[in-house]
């Protein structure tokens, strides 16, 4: 061997020093795992966005599937460049929250909200705009409940768990603030470009899809939520929220009240997920009415629409004098038709069996019936917390006696917010004796039942709705001697079962299917309240029928029939209108 050789391989040669084998131990530790290599941050910005852009998107792509033309070349073009367009907007978000103490929390939040948000488009075709949102915001803990299931969990977990564990045990490089900054913009830089070559080969097409396929832009996850939160957390600089502007302060009581033998008590039944088309007084097949159906004195609007799809948007719309252009388009908050009544000396209460009523009563204040303790414990009326509607009738004339004597003399108005058809739990909503369709679906995964359960459970919430709605008429004609009474009810929105594969409600208004939108109106009046407000009950049977109404009429129906003269009332949005004039009586002021 060369010498040269031998000194490197045996360096001991060199030295002259004796050489010795080295001992081995008999036992020897293994060697230590080798550290995993750190990765470069731009990596877990590709990773975590070719993940959320893939699994997480599985309701975008099962929608892109059904477009026309997607078994061609051309469709499996614009679906792969769709692809790359989300991945690369997934990129450029990240790419703007991609430094040392941020980047593994955010892509954590990201990942996680996906996965929440690909299970409820996945289970019920939800799309998730900042209305959804406010709606999920205001969720109670009994609603939060309802929605929690093993099918959540499951798709929860697969899709967050993987890419989670992945990150986590990977080291990122450390980087310096200026390697960051430059990094981070060739980032966010290379995620634009990839968007614009993707929209320039794809353009006709996707701004045909986007335009006649509006859904899609609301299945794009997460970015959808993001965008969503955004537009939440900005409405502050779009309008002055902290600002209530007065409305209706000029409210006085009509020629009715004076002289009046019996003060008027209006009570406003506040439905909640009512659809129409599942009223058998409306001319539903099944007869899921039978008590109002049997009463000649009612008066059912069949062509009524709500002002959103959901009760976060349709309450405070439905209460407002804007209509619902003005009120998505408002520049401020503004006092309600509550406000209003009290404003015009009534007596007014809110009793709430729901999650409040947002916002609508804040200046009178609510009852709500969960949080009172007597209530609650109704075994019967209550049964695991949750209580069904009757249960607002209890002690009610003890909650009317606590209101001022001098409005109450002057008449009073009472809301009743319905848990009404609440879903997905639509088998909780009605009581044994009322379920008259079976089987029921009582899973709150309504994808596991057939279709045709979940219909029964919610059927059998409308008969409960219409036992609710009888029991309202009969304590109202028992104080016929003390009062002019009437009812409305109304429904917030309306829901869909299962139809196109979509459950609940909540969609954007302009995709939202009618079943969402089309919602049960009825009144009654009684003979002294026709009498009081020259409205005969034939007229608005003939009048109201077939005649299209949306909650634009509300605000206005309800001044008018309670007699009440403001600058803020319009006789041509109040419904009740045409057949007081046809019994005389000239056009109210305003």
């Amino acid at each position: 061997m060369p010498l040269i050789l031998q000194r490197l391989l045996h360096p001991h040669l060199a030295t002259g020093a004796p050489h010795r084998v080295p001992a081995v131990p008999l036992t020897a530790d293994a060697p230590p795992a080798a550290a995993p290599p750190r990765l470069h941050p731009a990596w877990v910005v590709v990773f975590i966005s070719a993940w959320l852009a893939t699994a997480c998107n599985v309701p975008l792509w099962r929608e892109v599937a059904q477009l026309p033309g997607q078994g061609s070349l051309r469709g499996w073009g614009f679906a792969v460049a769709f692809a790359f367009i989300v991945a690369a907007g997934n990129a450029a978000l990240l790419s703007l929250l991609a430094w040392r103490w941020t980047l593994k929390p955010a892509a954590t939040m990201l990942v996680v909200m996906s996965a929440f948000g690909a299970y409820f488009m996945l289970a019920y075709g939800v799309a998730i705009d900042a209305s959804m949102l406010t709606n999920v915001l205001q969720t109670d803990m009994h609603e939060a409940g309802d929605l929690l299931n093993g099918r959540m969990l499951g798709t929860v977990l697969a899709l967050a768990v993987p890419p989670l564990w992945w990150l986590l045990r990977r080291p990122v490089q450390r980087l310096s603030a200026l390697r960051h900054i430059v990094h981070n913009g060739l980032l966010l830089a290379g995620a634009i470009a990839v968007i614009v070559v993707c929209l320039l080969l794809v353009f006709q097409d996707f701004a045909s899809t986007m335009r006649n396929h509006t859904k899609l832009r609301y299945l794009i996850n997460p970015l959808n939520s993001v965008y969503a939160l955004g537009n939440i957390a900005t409405k502050p600089l779009r309008m002055d929220t902290h600002k209530l502007l007065p409305i209706g302060r000029d409210a006085q009581l009509g020629a009715s009240y004076a002289g009046q033998a019996k003060p008027p008590l209006l009570v406003l039944v506040l439905g909640e997920t009512g659809r129409s088309g599942n009223f058998g007084i409306n001319g539903y097949a099944r007869d899921t009415t039978p008590l109002l159906s049997a009463r000649t004195d009612l008066v059912s609007a069949r062509n009524a629409w709500s002002c959103g799809t959901s009760t976060a948007a349709s309450v405070p719309c439905m209460f407002s004098h804007l209509g619902r252009t003005g009120y998505e388009a408002r520049a401020a908050n503004f006092e309600s038709l509550i406000d209003v009544l009290h404003h015009a000396g009534l007596a007014v209460l809110w009793v709430d069996n729901q999650s409040g009523c947002k916002g609508v009563c804040d200046r009178v204040g609510e009852i709500i019936t969960s949080q009172q303790k007597d209530v609650a414990t109704d075994a019967a009326l209550c049964p695991g917390g949750e209580c069904l509607d009757r249960v607002m009738l209890q002690d009610l004339d003890t909650r009317i006696a606590a209101l001022p004597a001098e409005q109450r003399q002057r008449g009073t108005v009472v809301v009743l917010h319905q848990m009404g058809s609440h879903g997905p739990a639509y088998y909780k909503r009605s009581a044994p004796e009322n379920k008259k369709f079976g089987p029921e679906c009582t899973s709150t995964s309504l994808q596991e039942c057939d279709r045709q359960q979940v219909v029964n459970a919610y059927d059998n919430s409308i008969v409960e709705t219409d036992q609710f709605l009888d029991s309202v008429l009969k304590w109202l004609a028992a104080r016929d001697s003390k009062s002019q009474t009437a009812m409305i009810y109304v429904a917030d929105h309306g829901e869909s079962l299962g139809e196109n594969n979509l459950y609940l409600h909540g969609l954007p208004y302009s995709i939202a299917p009618d079943v969402q939108k089309h919602v049960p109106w009825i009144t009654w009046l009684s003979p002294a309240m026709q009498s009081r407000t020259q409205l005969a009950t034939g007229c608005l049977q003939h009048d109201l029928a077939e005649r299209r109404i949306t909650h634009d009429n509300y605000f206005h129906s309800v001044l008018g029939l309670m007699d009440v003269k403001t600058g803020a009332y319009s006789v041509g949005l109040d419904i009740f209108a045409g057949c007081r004039q046809v019994a005389g009586v000239g056009k109210a002021a305003g």
